[in-house]
């Protein structure tokens, strides 16, 4: 059999974000994924080769190159590829373009936190970061939050207000500290390697979701945050010694791996106690994730086509 090449737009065209959560949610109730993960760096520059199993479910393989100055010359800083082989007898299923599945896993895994830990009632959203992910947030919280008013800061103002001009429902925020004390929900992907959001900016009830500091010298919350708010990861196995976000603050004894309330695998727990907490998600975009939504688009693809 041959195997699906699924491009960005034509795939995109049957996905649905709330569908989509389902998925992943289900995904968890696999068992347990095996990963491995490597990672190579140049300076700023970094190769990611990641691997998935999940038993019933398939094996995925993608190799993901970051190169932040792609940015200036006016590319896309993030390329790769994404394979995806069948769990019965190891055949290639399907090669999906490897935006597509990013896009859709890195907003997915997001918003199924959101879901389970943000205050059904947020009204207020804001995004931090007006790169490639911050159109994917915008498409996913909007699906699950269809009243929400959306304000983007960036540290860069004109990417900002390029993107409202693409997007007339996004409001552009000149103040950083303003913006975060309005918020319900505030997500941010940014490449920060030093805190940008501070713990005594957040207010009771916020929901902050933490998307961009993926490699052990980044963060984007300084000490203060991650004491106020109760802390949960997509999964405690690529996290914890993993990234900055959650290292960093382990190591100096700031918080101890045991303060991480809950990560996927246990969803009972994985949820908000009251309306006054303070929940902060960090998304760390394991290759099981990449696994469960290449999956998820292949079925509809194959569903649809």
């Amino acid at each position: 059999m041959t195997a699906a090449v699924i491009p960005f737009a034509e795939g995109e065209a049957y996905l649905d974000w709330i569908a989509l959560t389902e998925a992943l949610a289900e995904g968890h109730r696999l068992p347990k994924a095996e990963i491995a993960d490597t990672f190579l760096y140049r300076d700023a520059d970094t190769l990611l080769n990641r691997a998935a199993w999940i038993d019933g479910l398939g094996l995925a393989v993608k190799s993901a190159t970051v190169f932040p100055g792609n940015t200036a010359r006016g590319t896309s800083s993030i390329n790769g590829g994404v394979m995806l082989f069948s769990d019965a007898d190891g055949t290639l299923q399907a090669i999906i373009d490897f935006h597509l599945v990013t896009k859709w896993k890195t907003a997915g895994d997001s918003l199924l936190a959101a879901r389970r830990l943000a205050r059904p009632d947020s009204r207020n959203i804001l995004i931090v970061g007006a790169g490639t992910q911050a159109r994917g947030l915008y498409a996913a919280y909007s699906a699950a939050f269809p009243e929400a008013r959306f304000t983007i800061w960036n540290r860069t103002s004109a990417n900002a207000e390029a993107l409202a001009r693409e997007i007339p429902d996004i409001a552009v925020a000149t103040s950083l500290e303003d913006a975060v004390h309005q918020a319900d929900i505030i997500t941010c992907a940014t490449m920060s390697t030093t805190p940008l959001i501070r713990g005594d900016w957040l207010q009771p009830g916020q929901h902050l979701d933490l998307i961009g500091a993926y490699r052990p010298d980044m963060r984007e919350v300084d000490d203060a945050a991650l004491h106020r708010g109760r802390l949960f990861v997509d999964s405690l196995d690529t996290t914890v010694g993993h990234i900055g976000e959650i290292k960093i603050p382990i190591e100096t004894g700031v918080i101890t791996a045991t303060d991480i309330v809950a990560d996927y695998y246990t969803p009972e727990a994985f949820t908000r106690d009251s309306d006054s907490d303070i929940t902060i998600f960090k998304n760390g975009g394991g290759a099981h994730l990449d696994l469960m939504t290449s999956r998820y688009i292949l079925d509809q693809w194959e569903a649809h086509t």
